[in-house]
């Protein structure tokens, strides 16, 4: 069974339950779907099953808590948590999973929280680093609450309004009109994940030719 067919399953009020608590554990440290699920309940509100007002809201909770609990956890664990969770998880907190998130916070601070909710890696570890790295909390905070929001009321209103004008869409067209917008959503991805490897290229160029020498527990500026 997809996602969206368990989501309809259940209750409305429970799906933003638990898109909530599935980004809040997610952002706490814990390898979850939670854009799948965030996607999934806004296509469901496209549909009028829930309410996309209160997808957005929740999972704005879910992400602003769950990162705040992760800083926490991260600034008391510090770098001993992190080697026990690449012993552990080592496809998600492996060695070089984690430099390449600390290269980012040494890089642009306060930014990388921001913008780290719109990266799959990042999104998982940007709260607890930013703790075991001691960020200052009311910078922290800041990025969080309008990284946060921006990408969880940002992806509830995209998908929701783009699930409203595909179904009308649908109607209006013949099947040709869905092919030829299949094609063109292949060659976007295609476009994307080839400019994403560029520049994960050019970063780990960047690192051998200026390694960073930063470990976990060192403060991290503004950025």
């Amino acid at each position: 069974m997809h996602v969206d067919e368990w989501l309809q399953a259940i209750p409305s009020v429970w799906v933003c339950v638990l898109v909530g608590l599935v980004i809040g554990i997610e952002s706490l440290g814990i390898p979850l779907p939670g854009e799948i699920v965030l996607v999934s309940s806004a296509l469901l509100a496209a549909k009028g099953v829930v309410d996309p007002l209160w997808v957005g809201i929740c999972a704005s909770a879910g992400a602003v808590v769950g990162d705040s609990i992760g800083y926490a956890i991260g600034r008391r664990g510090g770098k001993p948590m992190f080697d026990r969770l690449g012993r552990r998880f080592p496809k998600h907190f492996g060695p070089e999973h984690i430099g390449r998130a600390q290269r980012y916070f040494h890089r642009y601070g306060m930014w990388t929280v921001f913008f780290g909710r719109f990266i799959a890696l990042l999104r998982i570890l940007a709260g607890p680093l930013a703790g075991a790295l001691h960020m200052p909390y009311w910078r922290f905070l800041i990025a969080n609450v309008l990284g946060g929001v921006a990408w969880a009321g940002g992806t509830t209103a995209v998908v929701y309004y783009l699930g409203i004008a595909a179904e009308r869409w649908l109607r209006g067209f013949s099947w040709v009109g869905l092919v030829v917008a299949l094609l063109f959503g292949a060659a976007t991805t295609l476009i994307v994940k080839r400019r994403a490897a560029r520049m994960a290229a050019e970063e780990e160029e960047e690192t051998r030719e200026r390694p960073s020498s930063g470990e976990p527990g060192e403060p991290v500026g503004a950025g």
